[in-house]
């Protein structure tokens, strides 16, 4: 009951103002149909709290609210904290009655993950859900809604620059492989037209993936199971152990993996050139910080890779 009144109040005195846009209207890229976003937002609630938090945080605009349980990089939770950021509560099921509260003049979320609440949270604050997109296109648009485009073209292509002079040092004909270990098996993010955003980057990077790893089509992600593991014949390997959201089984995982004889077999694992990488940077990616960090495992392990460009794989 204690909902509904605030529910009721709240929309009673702040009724969306959909007839006379005095900000700017958001129409692609979104859920439903096109949103009046306020020129300038001052309270801005954020639903999603990977790439979305991270962004608006790197942007350095006013998020006022976020589910704190769904942040997973340590720095930004930090962040998060000190800034008195208002909890949410779950990324999947936010609380309307916590959002409510923080009395957003933005809220943005996931079309995925929160377009069947659209309704009633469009009723609280103009709401953008976003559609999935790469992860620059995603930066800019936030940096638009937010009015910080310039900053966020200048930031944009400090890593551009960066990523085209990795690109020029990469050994030609050098093939990458990269894998995730979870609980439930292995998961292999794709390089093609819906590659997950740390993939992205390594395309960028100028890194070359295995036939097996690249797709012309929209899928994201193969499982191989430990039969086709021997796929992964890449001249190194990126890989990085997630059990789960929770990290406590992860180093167990990782033991009983690089135990295991197919494992071995591996051509990058027999070379010595396979490289385990940071969970929260490949698999809770969350903006510039989390691409520069993909370009820093480039760099380590990829360019600094002993006799990187010498020594190939007979299938390569």
């Amino acid at each position: 009951m204690r909902l509904t009144g605030l529910f009721i109040c709240f929309t009673l005195c702040f009724p969306p103002a959909l007839a006379a846009c005095e900000g700017e209207t958001v129409a692609e890229g979104i859920y439903g149909d096109p949103v009046c976003v306020p020129s300038s937002p001052k309270r801005i609630v954020t639903l999603e709290p990977w790439l979305s938090l991270g962004t608006l945080v790197e942007l350095d605009a006013p998020v006022v609210g976020v589910p704190v349980m769904g942040i997973q990089d340590q720095g930004l939770r930090d962040h998060a904290e000190a800034a008195s950021m208002g909890d949410v509560g779950h990324p999947m099921q936010p609380s309307l009655e916590r959002i409510i509260a923080l009395q957003p003049d933005l809220i943005v979320g996931s079309t995925y993950i929160h377009g069947q609440i659209h309704e009633k949270l469009s009723q609280v604050a103009p709401t953008l859900l976003l559609d999935q997109m790469g992860w620059k296109e995603h930066y800019l648009l936030l940096a638009r809604i937010s009015g910080r485009l310039k900053q966020a073209r200048e930031k944009l292509g400090d890593f551009e620059r960066r990523a085209g002079a990795i690109s020029d040092r990469v050994p030609d004909g050098l093939k990458v492989s990269a894998v995730r270990v979870a609980r439930q098996g292995f998961q292999v993010y794709l390089d093609g037209p819906g590659a997950y955003a740390p993939y992205q980057v390594l395309r960028e990077a100028g890194v070359q993936r295995t036939d097996y790893e690249t797709t012309l089509e929209s899928t994201m992600v193969k499982r191989p199971d430990w039969e086709e593991i021997s796929a992964l014949d890449g001249d190194i390997l990126l890989y990085v152990v997630a059990a789960g959201m929770d990290t406590a089984d992860d180093e167990q995982l990782a033991t009983s993996t690089a135990g295991n004889p197919l494992w071995q077999t591996l051509p990058a694992v027999k070379a010595g050139r396979a490289h385990r990488v940071d969970r929260t940077t490949w698999m809770a990616f969350h903006g510039l910080a989390s691409a520069h960090r993909v370009l820093d495992d480039v760099e380590r392990y990829i360019l600094d890779a002993p006799s990187a460009g010498e020594e190939r794989s007979p299938r390569q």
